[in-house]
């Protein structure tokens, strides 16, 4: 997004097909267990004042769609699983939201313009458990941030100006065991949006390209082995774990 201390009205507009950001959704599930900041969200669980700050009474309904199965067909999986169920507002604060935390850079796309939030739209409308918990979290954290807008500036989020922006996202960003009790419950739930726009954007190859990750990469004559160091750190954790007898055997 590009719009100046947001003076022109935004409206996020997908433009990804639905097998795409299926294929994005099963990307980001296969590595939803390692949560980039999965450590700061254990540090400070147990000391959450669920009651401290407003926090929004929102009536989630459940997702009733069925899901893929057992046994999908993913040769020729059908267009439309499942309908998609964020609304234009609240896909449009997604992608603001999310270019606050991968914003354009020089060369690098910001989180909108690689289709995070499509990703994000198609995840918190699964209807799978995990998927749906986050559904909860997510609808929660966004009714928050424009109660908020409208408490400190009389305006939605997305209509604020950046500096206004920057002072919401301030308080919420940077969610450990120094965060003030009135937002620690945001806090929380905006560091699992946090989580699931860094897993979206870095699925994509703009995101992959970003870190280096060159994927699969043929190797020319015969396989080298691993390296010393990598050689040395598999042998301290195979002798962490007791395993050393069982090592490099045929």
């Amino acid at each position: 997004m590009d719009t100046p201390d947001n003076l022109n009205p935004y409206r996020y507009v997908s433009g990804m097909t639905r097998r795409e950001s299926l294929k994005w959704l099963g990307l980001l599930a296969a590595g939803s267990a390692l949560t980039v900041t999965a450590g700061c969200s254990k540090v400070v669980e147990e000391t959450i004042t669920p009651n401290a700050g407003h926090w929004p009474d929102v009536d989630i309904k459940p997702v009733t769609a069925k899901g893929y199965g057992t046994d999908p067909n993913m040769v020729i999986p059908p267009e439309s699983p499942w309908p998609l169920t964020l609304t234009e507002a609240q896909l449009t604060l997604v992608a603001v939201l999310a270019d606050w935390i991968v914003p354009k850079e020089e060369s690098h796309p910001s989180a909108s313009e690689v289709q995070v939030p499509s990703v994000i739209d198609e995840w918190v409308s699964a209807p799978y458990h995990g998927q749906q918990k986050d559904r909860v979290t997510i609808l929660h954290a966004l009714t928050w941030i424009d109660d908020e807008s409208q408490l400190r500036f009389q305006q939605q989020f997305v209509a604020l100006a950046t500096a206004q922006q920057q002072a919401i996202i301030d308080d919420i960003a940077y969610f450990d065991k120094h965060t003030p009790e009135q937002f620690q419950r945001i806090g929380k739930a905006f560091l699992r949006f946090k989580d699931l726009v860094l897993g979206a954007y870095f699925c994509t190859p703009e995101g992959c390209k970003d870190i280096g990750y060159l994927g699969n990469v043929p190797i020319a004559g015969d396989y080298p082995g691993p390296t010393a160091e990598a050689k040395a750190h598999l042998d301290g954790v195979l002798a962490e774990l007791g395993l050393s007898q069982y090592a490099y055997r045929d």
